[in-house]
């Protein structure tokens, strides 16, 4: 069900004292992401500023990706907590509303035991939605272990883990140790996303997808199809992107990625600040290196005209229609 590329999409917010959101703005972005051919859109996650966003606010960004996708892809959405009533509370809202499943970040601060992890997360798949479970040690000061995430996935409703601990071997374990289970390991990184899907990972949830979403499909394609060539090409030619997201913390390059590209950004709210004006250059740079079509398409979905972009180094290669089946390791059966 959660396969290829789905971008973790900012909440664009207003310019203004309130910082509200900014609903067309969150609409815009999302038509050019489906134009693109994504497989999936994650809203509310850490990309998304979940952190700061009033329950209300929660659900009505879930509402405007669900009713603005409309069947064509899945949402998934964040409905993660420390606090499990309150996760339960934000899964049975995004369940009601329509989302497709639910990307649970694992408790963070409180730093739960094993058991008290394994009973959080079966509460919240006894909601009966799909929950994918999402492994950030770098966020949360806690690693899931391969373990650990195979006992859940024994769980009929956990179908996933969003792995995002940077450890190669661990993600090759938790693969190993789930491929006879109806789950899927998809990518946190998108720095890795090729050698993750090699080892029969499914796919990304990406950061980058936010700015240069056909490219990042046209990566997975390649994977996909075997064209591991094309890809390696691709992933060399992403890859000063892929840094760059991560030159502040996340989300502040993306969201200035996207307004520099004349999309919907707007502010990140305190306790994160703007971008400062060494970095903001830096991110110009790249972004001047992502093909013209590409850059072209973000700027007419917004109605500015669009910069002429610095032809890349490498050859771009074009993005295929998306399909929404994904590459899986052979011992892992079919979604449905």
């Amino acid at each position: 069900m959660f396969e290829g590329v789905l971008p973790a999409i900012i909440t664009p917010f207003k310019r203004n004292p309130a910082m509200g959101l900014d609903i067309p703005g969150l609409e815009s972005n999302i038509g050019f992401l489906l134009s693109c051919g994504v497989h999936g859109i994650v809203p509310c996650g850490s990309t998304g500023e979940s952190a700061t966003l009033t329950f209300e606010e929660h659900e009505k960004v879930i509402k405007v990706t669900v009713d603005n996708v409309n069947g064509k892809v899945p949402v998934l959405a964040g409905t993660g907590s420390n606090n499990t009533a309150e996760a339960i509370k934000l899964t049975k809202a995004a369940k009601d509303i329509g989302a497709d499943g639910v990307l649970v970040i694992s408790p963070y601060y409180n730093k739960p035991n094993r058991a008290g992890l394994i009973k959080h997360y079966t509460k919240l798949a006894d909601l009966d939605i799909p929950v994918v479970v999402y492994n950030v040690p770098g966020r949360t000061g806690q690693n899931l272990e391969p373990d650990l995430i195979a006992e859940l996935a024994q769980h009929p409703n956990i179908v996933g883990v969003k792995e995002a601990s940077g450890n190669i071997g661990q993600i090759s374990r938790i693969i190993e140790d789930t491929q006879d289970e109806d789950f899927e390991v998809i990518s946190g990184d998108d720095n890795i996303t090729l050698p993750i899907m090699a080892l029969g990972g499914s796919g990304v949830i990406s950061v980058a997808a936010n700015v240069d979403p056909a490219r990042m499909v046209a990566m997975y394609d390649a994977i996909k199809h075997g064209h591991y060539q094309k890809a390696l090409v691709l992933n060399f030619a992403l890859s000063p992107l892929f840094r760059s997201m991560f030159i502040d913390t996340n989300p502040i390059p993306v969201k200035k990625a996207v307004e520099l590209m004349g999309m919907a950004g707007g502010p990140v709210r305190l306790p994160l600040d703007e971008l400062d004006a060494k970095k903001t250059e830096q991110l110009r740079k790249v972004l001047a290196t992502i093909p013209a079509k590409s850059a072209s398409k973000a700027a007419v979905k917004k109605g500015v005209p669009a910069k002429p972009a610095v032809k890349p180094a490498v050859r771009k290669v074009p993005a295929k229609t998306a399909t929404k089946t994904a590459a899986k390791n052979p011992a892992a059966k079919a979604r449905r």
